[in-house]
């Protein structure tokens, strides 16, 4: 049975798992309880519901662009043909390669945590899907991750175009800021987040699409929103 601290025992207290607590009181607390030496981002977990009323699952994959940024930093590798190299080079992202850049993924050996790809060179790194799938690393032109227009997809990832994905059970999760932000920057944020998920509600869904909503810091305990 996994142990608790007693820093996150003692913040359980504040949680009353049956009341759903209105979201500008909800924010105060998780930034309030928010209590370690580090800059803890604020999450959002979603509970939707994604099952076809005729049988087959549905799933939601796209990106969404907080307007006051995710406060999280990105490690941003561009794979691009030789002539766009000096490009790649000037949009800030931290890795930049063609031929070079394909050897190291191949061999593993790589460290960033997001891939932008021409159209040109995706022929190139589609038998390392193996490789770069499983880490959520394969570019995307859903995603805006396979692009000629380089210095928009770096600057977009880079001042907060975060990904969300729904597991089986309808489930996605992802962060609106960190507990340095201001309380409106993360209101406007959530905000933001939950209407762009609303949007991706497909025609054949009845009812209610977003079930749940639960609001967390990294490393505090789980609150419930008011779903109104």
């Amino acid at each position: 049975m996994k142990k608790h601290s007693k820093r996150y025992r003692e913040l359980l207290k504040s949680v009353d798992k049956n009341k759903k607590i209105e979201l500008k009181e909800l924010i105060d607390l998780v930034k309030k309880n928010s209590t370690t030496k580090f800059d803890e981002s604020v999450d959002v977990s979603l509970n939707i519901n994604l099952k076809q009323s005729k049988g087959g699952d549905l799933s939601l994959r796209t990106v969404v662009k907080l307007p006051n940024g995710s406060g999280k930093k990105t490690n941003v590798a561009v794979l691009c043909e030789p002539g766009k190299i000096e490009e790649a080079k000037k949009s800030g992202a931290e890795t930049v390669g063609s031929e070079d850049l394909i050897e190291k993924i191949s061999s593993g050996k790589f460290n960033f945590t997001k891939l932008i790809c021409t159209p040109a060179m995706m022929s190139k790194i589609g038998k390392h899907g193996k490789v770069l799938g499983p880490k959520g690393l394969m570019p995307n032109p859903k995603l805006g991750t396979v692009t000629n227009d380089i210095l928009k997809a770096v600057k977009d990832i880079k001042t907060g175009l975060v990904e969300i994905r729904n597991d089986k059970d309808g489930n996605l999760a992802s962060t609106i800021g960190r507990k340095s932000f201001s309380n409106d920057k993360l209101l406007e944020n959530y905000k933001y987040f939950i209407e762009s998920v609303k949007k991706e509600k497909p025609d054949t869904i009845k009812g209610e699409f977003i079930k749940n909503i639960f609001i967390t810091s990294t490393m505090g305990v789980s609150y419930k929103v008011r779903v109104k």
